[in-house]
């Protein structure tokens, strides 16, 4: 599917150019569904960290502009991403993720405004999970805010995993949902979960942060108890229990790396 020609976006000079930003590794299977939800937008850059496979070759062949780029942490590859674009209004999405149709009616109308409300705009995340989307518990709403001036804000701080974007301004809630689907099996959670408790692991480790019993046993199942019970994660049915337990698990896989740094053992 290649995206529309973007050449003719100078002649709406009352409208506030945008553009979208990705960051990818080996997403051939995904990357076409997102950079599509994008093509309302003036431009679209991809910062690939050297995929192997097709993706950097389908998002060229859908009009994207793909910078290649090591890959040194989430944040600051997002960051470096918002800084390549040629606009200031920047919308920002992981290859797995894609605007749906509410959402992308909301940030238009916004944009027909100018974005005068606002330094940054903020909208749930819907996540898929193996043939469900999950809409309560800790996976739903997920608010993030992913559209924002950046000569207001980015991606700041040191902290390279659940990284956040901030502005300095007014931040407001858009209608619509941001569709993710975040894991292509089982295996592919649990291997990311891996990677994520390791790299929160290494960040608390790095601000001197320590491994307790108390966060051992009790935020995993704090973390089990507020989304599947309180937030009615239940409701979710197979899916959401699935989803309360691996979750809870990646929180006690934290814990455990943490103790491993502090007491230097080898990673592998």
């Amino acid at each position: 599917m290649q995206l529309p020609d973007r050449s003719s976006s100078s002649q709406h000079t009352s409208r506030v150019t945008l553009s979208a930003t990705v960051i990818a590794y080996n997403e051939a299977d995904r990357i076409g569904d997102c950079l599509a939800s994008l093509a309302f937008c003036d431009e679209i850059v991809v910062v690939d960290s050297h995929s192997t496979d097709l993706t950097r070759q389908i998002a060229e062949r859908m009009g994207a502009r793909v910078i290649s780029r090591a890959f040194d942490g989430f944040r600051s590859q997002k960051q470096f991403a918002v800084e390549q674009a040629r606009h200031d209004w920047v919308l920002c999405l992981d290859a797995d993720e894609r605007v749906d149709a509410a959402l992308r009616a909301s940030i238009e109308r916004e944009r027909e405004r100018g974005f005068a409300d606002a330094a940054g705009y903020r909208f749930a995340r819907l996540s898929s999970y193996f043939g469900r989307y999950l809409r309560h518990g800790n996976a739903y709403p997920d608010r993030k805010l992913r559209l924002f001036d950046r000569r207001r804000g980015g991606w700041r701080g040191d902290r390279e995993i659940h990284e956040t974007a901030s502005v300095d301004g007014a931040v407001g809630t858009l209608n619509g949902d941001l569709l993710h689907l975040p894991f292509r099996s089982f295996e592919h959670q649990l291997a990311k979960g891996r990677q994520y408790a390791q790299m929160m692991a290494e960040h608390a480790h790095a601000r001197g942060q320590r491994a307790s019993l108390g966060r051992l046993v009790l935020s995993p199942a704090w973390r089990f108890w507020r989304g599947y019970v309180l937030r009615g994660g239940f409701l979710d049915g197979w899916p959401g229990l699935i989803y309360a337990y691996v979750t809870a698990y990646t929180a006690r896989q934290k814990t455990i790396r943490l103790w491993l740094l502090q007491r230097q053992h080898p990673r592998r």
